[in-house]
């Protein structure tokens, strides 16, 4: 995998993983990072460069949605857990 291929990669995770962390509700929270880190660990050896792109577009739509899911719990807020 080429050098920007790769920082764009490890971006696109760090970027992911910052937004997983707020989701406001902790089962949503450690499922979005739970998955995200497995994805990531999945795909890591991966040196097709098609491939790479098909799995950065994908990732970059999951990221907005992520994104969107975000704002909308903050929007409707729920009550606290044992575990918060």
């Amino acid at each position: 995998m080429a050098t920007s291929a790769r920082l764009q990669v490890i971006s696109l995770y760090r970027m992911m993983l910052t937004e997983g962390k707020k989701f406001p509700s902790y089962n949503y929270r450690t499922y979005a990072l739970r998955r995200v880190r497995d994805g990531f660990r999945a795909n890591g050896k991966i040196e097709d460069p098609q491939t790479v792109e098909r799995l950065m577009v994908e990732g970059r739509q999951t990221l907005a949605m992520m994104q969107r899911q975000t704002a909308i719990g903050k929007m409707y807020g729920s009550q606290k857990t044992v575990v918060e």
